[in-house]
């Protein structure tokens, strides 16, 4: 909670004047995709839908002063933390945890990335964004299309 969400809140606090006297500004939160749907990691899964909450109500109140605020979803992503970290603490090859994770990815087959995260980040980061706000950029290679 401390860090997914406080410091998230604290982030936002600490820029807003700034942003507020610009008469613009663009805030990217990351959440995740398991904000929405997990079921294994309270803790992460709370915090990150506080992000969630965090998101919209800054988009919400700050969207008079010029300030937008959003979030990417990421969904399942190919990272040594989390590929070799679930390996490692179920005792499984980490080419068998990759290979069960990219089957559960609709699109290709296969995990995202971190570019693929940060390529949504950077497009709500810009002036061609500059009319988004409060939205929970889901990037899950279709994912959470199968939720519900």
């Amino acid at each position: 909670m401390a860090v997914n969400l406080k410091a998230t809140w604290l982030m936002i606090r600490a820029a807003m004047p700034v942003m507020r006297a610009a008469v613009r500004g663009a805030i990217v939160n990351i959440s995740s995709l398991a904000s929405l749907a997990g079921g294994i990691q309270i803790a992460y899964e709370v915090s990150k839908a506080g992000v969630n909450r965090l998101t919209t109500s800054v988009a919400t109140s700050n969207a008079r002063y010029g300030v937008r605020c959003n979030a990417v979803l990421p969904g399942l992503m190919d990272t040594p933390v989390a590929v070799a970290g679930i390996a490692a603490a179920r005792g499984q090859p980490v080419e068998a945890v990759r290979a069960a994770r990219n089957e559960r990815v609709p699109l290709r087959g296969r995990m995202g990335t971190a570019w693929d995260t940060a390529n949504a980040a950077l497009f709500l980061a810009s002036d061609e964004a500059d009319f988004i706000t409060g939205v929970l950029l889901v990037v899950d290679g279709g994912m959470s299309v199968r939720i519900g």
